[in-house]
């Protein structure tokens, strides 16, 4: 079967009569189970994206960052103590010990588990979401993904997940397409999720390259975004900075289904979705997020919108 798809770039937003005088009388706050977040941006689970200062910074400054599972339980309790606990969420796998590294995390604090697969439309998936929801209660906030159709959304939301990434293969440092030609472009994953979204939020998670692929993804009906390539190469960015022979700075950013991330969380490398690469050294993470907002602001102004739910009505 042939379908066409439309991704960020095929896509621009029409600009509108605004009466918006200032980018401050915009509100883009989301809300996940009565949480209020001013800023609806969330740093990925990847071990060069979000450790604990990532997360730490993420929450002060109107988001939140997912811990990543690519260690111990104890390393990950660790990093959710170090983050102050607020407003953190934390990976957690389909296997092994993911049961027990949940009851830790929700014990240390965490707001969210993030079920944290490439492929959410499978039936461990399915497992896991039960076995959480037998073993923790309702009262967890569960995120899980991440998927690319409305049909694979809705499963999750009838297996119990709160919160859907919604993206496969269109991040920068994510090979799945290459590899095994599967994946559906994420504006297009996001907008025909959102026709059909019965009560899990959406987060747009791939691809997104710019505060315009940002606000391009809130217009396809996205709750929040995540990145992963924009914020890392930042100081909060776990990893070392380093410089080349000519003296510029580089830090690692690599998918967690390379070969490198693979080596060193298990020891072993197969099926592989991902690849390692060097991004240039941003400085604080903060600036970058600062940018992000005013941006993102900036985009719902030339629609002539005052916050996310406008936004989505107004924009053409």
């Amino acid at each position: 079967m042939f379908q066409k798809t439309l991704s960020f770039d095929d896509v621009l937003l029409v600009p509108q009569m605004s009466s918006i005088k200032s980018r401050k009388e915009v509100d883009l706050s989301s809300t996940i189970n009565e949480k209020v977040f001013k800023l609806p941006i969330i740093s990925s689970p990847m071990d060069t994206v979000t450790g604990a200062e990532m997360a730490a910074t993420m929450s002060e400054n109107g988001g939140f960052g997912i811990l990543h599972r690519y260690n111990s339980i104890v390393d990950q309790v660790e990093m959710v103590k170090k983050s102050n606990a607020a407003n953190i969420g934390a990976a957690i796998g389909v296997t092994g010990d993911y049961l027990e590294r949940a009851r830790e995390l929700t014990d240390a604090g965490v707001f969210v588990l993030c079920i944290d697969v490439a492929h959410g439309h499978h039936i461990s998936v399915k497992s896991a979401l039960a076995n959480l929801r037998k073993h923790l209660g309702e009262d967890v906030v569960i995120m899980a993904g991440n998927v690319a159709t409305a049909e694979a959304f809705n499963d999750l939301e009838d297996w119990g997940a709160d919160v859907i990434r919604v993206g496969v293969g269109g991040g920068s440092i994510c090979s799945t397409r290459i590899q095994t030609g599967h994946g559906v472009p994420t504006f297009h994953s996001v907008l025909s999720v959102a026709l059909r979204a019965k009560r899990a939020l959406i987060v747009a998670d791939g691809g997104i390259k710019s505060a315009g692929d940002a606000v391009k993804s809130f217009a396809a009906g996205a709750d929040f975004v995540m990145l992963g390539s924009l914020l890392a190469g930042t100081d909060e960015s776990p990893g070392q900075i380093f410089s080349s022979n000519e003296g510029k700075k580089y830090k690692v950013y690599r998918g967690m289904a390379s070969a490198e991330a693979q080596l060193d969380w298990k020891g072993e490398a197969n099926s592989l979705e991902g690849i390692s690469t060097t991004i240039p050294y941003k400085g604080s993470v903060k600036n970058m997020l600062s940018l992000l907002d005013q941006n993102i602001r900036s985009g719902f102004s030339y629609s002539g919108a005052v916050n996310l739910k406008d936004f989505q009505q107004k924009v053409k």
